[in-house]
Formats: C-alpha cells, sequence, structure tokens
C-alpha cells in the first residue's frame, strides 16, 4: 500500500504557521497582510475557489477583499481597477481569477499585475525569475508540490521525474522547480510517444492532463511517488484527478489523493505568497 501524501493536513500546518508569524507582525504594531482577488463573471468553479480563498484569508489574520466584477466589464475598467491596487500600499497580493471572459486578454491582465504584488506567480518577470534561479513569488500549485514532496523526505537529487503538462500554470514552473532541484526531468504532452514506457521509467510522476482514469498501473513502478495535480468530475459529478487511485494506489510508493491533495496545498502557498510579498513591501525579516 502507497503512503497517501496529505495535502489538506501539510496546507494545515503551513497556514498555522504563517497565521502565528502574522500574530506575531500585528503585535509589533503593523498592518494586517493585504490580498485582493478579482471576480469577473459568475463562473460556479471559480466562485467557489474565491469563497475558499477568503475563508482561508480569514482563518490566517489577512485582510482580503474581494472584488466582484460583471462578465461583460470593459477592458479598461478592468484595469483601471488592477492599477489602482497596484498603487494601494495596503495591498500586498492581487490574484485575478481565472479563467477569464474570452473578451478579456488573460496575458495581458497578469502583465498588468505589479510583479511585486503576483502572488498567484504568473507575470513574466516572475516567470524569468524563476526560470534564472533568482527568488520570485512563485506559481503557487508547483511551489505547493515541492513542499508536499519534501514532507515526505523525498530525495529529489538525480532522480528521473516526469511531468505530464506543459501548461504556464503548472507544467513549466513545477519542471523548473524539479530541476533546480537536481532532478532530471522530461516533459511529456499531448504529442509525446509511448508515454506509458516513460512513465514507468520515472521515479516521479507529476500528472497534470486533465484526464479521468488516464494514469493505470501500466504507467507505474513500484518505487514511485506520484502528485496528482488534476481535478476532474467523473459522470456521478465526483471529484477524481488522473489517476484511476484504486488501482494504482496498491502498488506504487506513495501518492496524493484528489481531493485533499494538491487542492489545498495550492491555496496555502497563495497565502505564503502573500506573506513574503507584505514583508517584502513593509521591509521586513522573516521571524
Amino acid at each position: 500500500m502507497a503512503q497517501i501524501i496529505d495535502g489538506k493536513l501539510i496546507a494545515r500546518n503551513l497556514r498555522q504557521n504563517i497565521r502565528k508569524e502574522v500574530e506575531q507582525y500585528i503585535g509589533q504594531g503593523f498592518r494586517k497582510p493585504g490580498l485582493s482577488v478579482i471576480l469577473v463573471g459568475d463562473d460556479p468553479a471559480s466562485q467557489i475557489y474565491v469563497r475558499n480563498k477568503e475563508k482561508a484569508c480569514e482563518k490566517t489574520g489577512f485582510e482580503s477583499t474581494i472584488y466582484k466584477l460583471p462578465a461583460d466589464i470593459a477592458k479598461d475598467d478592468l484595469f483601471d481597477l488592477i492599477y489602482k491596487l497596484n498603487q494601494d500600499p495596503t495591498v500586498d497580493g492581487i490574484l485575478c481569477q481565472l479563467p477569464l471572459p474570452q473578451h478579456l486578454p488573460k496575458q495581458e491582465v497578469i502583465e498588468a499585475i505589479d510583479p511585486g504584488k503576483d502572488v498567484d506567480g504568473f507575470h513574466p518577470i516572475n516567470s524569468g525569475r524563476l526560470f534564472s534561479g533568482i527568488d520570485s513569488l512563485l506559481p503557487c500549485t508547483a511551489a505547493g508540490i515541492i513542499k508536499m514532496l519534501k514532507s515526505i523526505d523525498f530525495q529529489f537529487s538525480g532522480k528521473k521525474a516526469l511531468v505530464i503538462g506543459r501548461s504556464n500554470i503548472v507544467g513549466k514552473p513545477t519542471a523548473i522547480l524539479l530541476l533546480n532541484e537536481n532532478c532530471t526531468v522530461t516533459i511529456a504532452h499531448s504529442k509525446t510517444r509511448n508515454l506509458a514506457v516513460l512513465c514507468r521509467q520515472a521515479d516521479l510522476l507529476v500528472s497534470s492532463a486533465g484526464k479521468e482514469n488516464f494514469i493505470t498501473p501500466e504507467f507505474t513502478n513500484p518505487e514511485q511517488v506520484i502528485i496528482d495535480v488534476s481535478i476532474n468530475r467523473n459522470a456521478t459529478g465526483k471529484v477524481v484527478g488522473d489517476v484511476d487511485f484504486a488501482k494504482v494506489e496498491p502498488v506504487v510508493k506513495a501518492i496524493t489523493p484528489v481531493p485533499g491533495g494538491v487542492g489545498p496545498m495550492t491555496i496555502a502557498v497563495l497565502l505564503e505568497n502573500t506573506l513574503i510579498a507584505y514583508r517584502n513591501h513593509l521591509k521586513l525579516y522573516e521571524l
């Protein structure tokens, strides 16, 4: 039976440490860290994500503000809000919830956010710093994956890691962070040949394919650690990942569940990024 990597527990411990640090800063007379979240439209999944982020902020002692904007908002009006938040000294982090309505240019929106307040870690300046090995605000899911692996004392150096998915949000930054940990990294995608063979050779498999039951036992080996990033809904509406968990869990070394794996870590790292931005803005030292 595999070791279950409990994202809920790891995230809870991280949030508790963040809360303790925030309480110390407040006790020294500093303001609360401030996170502003922009939600455009009424996408149900986005509403749930934003609500979860708001609750996490409250529990951690942050000041959070949600800006709910109509789906047909003009591009200039959205940018005016972003520029206003960029200039607000009480705002440490800005997050524009994706996906956006089609008439809004996603990349332009990402680039409009002050890199120092880009707590999603998507701005090209932060991406470039990550690529160059310079400290930056990291993409939350990718950074959360590394924290989960460190929680089980995964020995990165020299290990073969296969990342399925090449998005700017998960696949590419995860691959770079694994390279920084001295893994030998392969990125696979929809055009990759002999994927099952490549997967079987991997010590670490990170899957963000977005396909239910995509990873079956033929993709695995007994010493493998699997990080399942995807959130899919099956025919009954149940949330599942890429991995056929019931069949794969008995035959690998360690695995993340869905739900309760990567998802909670993404929000916890978002809070950590906001705390880092807060420290940077107020020129505070880490406690």
